[in-house]
Order: structure tokens, then sequence, then C-alpha cells
């Protein structure tokens, strides 16, 4: 079984300091240590592993590599990915959906930009809650609005998808002005994505503003709640364990 330790201390991300790479067809932002881009005091947020935000070129994309052992979530942002795998997947992922493959025991898969266009994505790694579990692949179209809407749950509430682990993941893409309130149980721990837009965060030291790619850790109050800042706002909300 895996163990992580709970973070203590809000964890604060801004977007210009993540992990920064770019290729010919590939443009890459790490918010936790991946790949080459390695630093210890950056290895996650309890199991929250990766949270990579990819720009694939067309034509191009990720050849059949290997994974095991961990929880891989998908999130497309713009255009169109194509996903294989040794399961016998064959599927096109499309804006609006979420893809979830459980690595479990090995899977070898490939990604790639079969357009015209570019396409944006966020991948996430997860740790699951134990080892050597059946490979799963799962992927599913979301139709997200200014509330918060359900992408995972181990019970699959709400028509969420599954997860090996007591995780749950919203999105939510709210106008400007509109105000949410956190759907994270007091004491858990959180972390929130910028995809787009902005937002200001409440707290106890007052409101604290987060724009396009920032992240941050948190352990959730009794309450609390976040408003958008600007037209165009994309969020990510997870709550881990």
């Amino acid at each position: 079984m895996t163990t992580t330790t709970p973070p203590s201390d809000t964890l604060l991300r801004p977007a210009a300091e993540r992990f920064h790479g770019r290729l010919d067809w590939l443009e890459s932002r790490h918010t936790f240590s991946f790949g080459h881009h390695y630093d210890p005091a950056w290895m996650g947020y309890g199991p929250l592993r990766v949270i990579n935000e990819d720009t694939i070129a067309p034509g191009r994309g990720f050849g059949m590599h290997p994974h095991s052992d961990m929880e891989i979530i998908t999130v497309m942002v713009d255009g169109e990915l194509t996903h294989r795998d040794s399961m016998d997947h064959s599927a096109v992922l499309m804006v609006g959906e979420v893809q979830r493959m459980s690595a479990g025991t090995g899977v070898v898969h490939s990604e790639t930009n079969d357009t015209s266009h570019p396409c944006r994505l966020l991948q996430i790694w997860i740790e699951p809650s134990s080892r050597g579990i059946e490979p799963a692949y799962e992927q599913k179209s979301f139709t997200v609005g200014e509330g918060w809407t359900l992408l995972l749950d181990p019970e699959q509430a709400e028509g969420a998808m599954a997860i090996h682990r007591p995780v749950r993941l919203w999105r939510a893409q709210p106008s400007e002005g509109v105000c949410l309130e956190l759907p994270v149980a007091a004491g858990r721990q959180a972390w929130l994505q910028l995809i787009d837009g902005s937002v200001e965060l409440s707290g106890p030291d007052g409101p604290q503003p987060l724009s396009a790619g920032d992240g941050l850790g948190f352990v959730a109050g009794g309450s609390g709640e976040l408003t958008a800042t600007a037209a165009g706002t994309d969020l990510l909300l997870f709550e881990l364990a």
C-alpha cells in the first residue's frame, strides 16, 4: 500500500515557477518534479504526484511507453488527442472529455495529436491506495458549467468516474464575479489548479489571488469560497487523502 505524508502548510506554486520543457513538437509546464526536472522540494502534494500542462503540435505526440501503479487522468482543454494502449483501447479524447487510466500491474500506451491543429491538455498522476491492481480504462464527456462538476470519485457519485484512491476531483468554469463555496471536507488536503482565468480564494489571512497556471495546496477549513475575477475562468479542485 502506498503511504504519503500529508502536507501541513499552504503551498503556492505560481505558474511562472513551474518547470518548463520545450521541444519542436511539445511545450510542457510541470507543477511538480517530472522527468529530468527534479527538485526534492517539489515532489507532489500528498498523493498528487504530477500536474503537467502540455501543448502538442499537429501530427506529433508521445509514442508507446509504459506505466505501472499510478492513476493517470487526462483533462482535455483544446483540440483532440488519440489514445492507444495495450488493453486494446483506441479512442479520441475530445474537449470536455476526461480520461482515467489505472496503470496497475502495467500498461503501455501512446498519446498523439492526429489533427492539423495544436492540442492542449492537463495530465495528472495520483498514487493509488494499493499496488498491483488490474489495469483499467475509462473515458467520459462532462458538461462543465458555473458550478462544480464532479469528475472523479471512488464511489462514482454524481456520475463521476472511478479512482483507486479516496480522492475527488471537480472542475468549474464560473463567469466573472461568480462565487463558489468549496466542497472539500474540513481537515482534508486540497489542491486548486487554475487552467485559465483568475480567482480569489478566501482565507484567514485575506483573499489569495490565483491566475492561469497557478496552483495552491491547503488544508480545508470548515468553510471556504472563491470568486472568479476574470472571464473565461476554468479550474480544477482536488480533495486528497
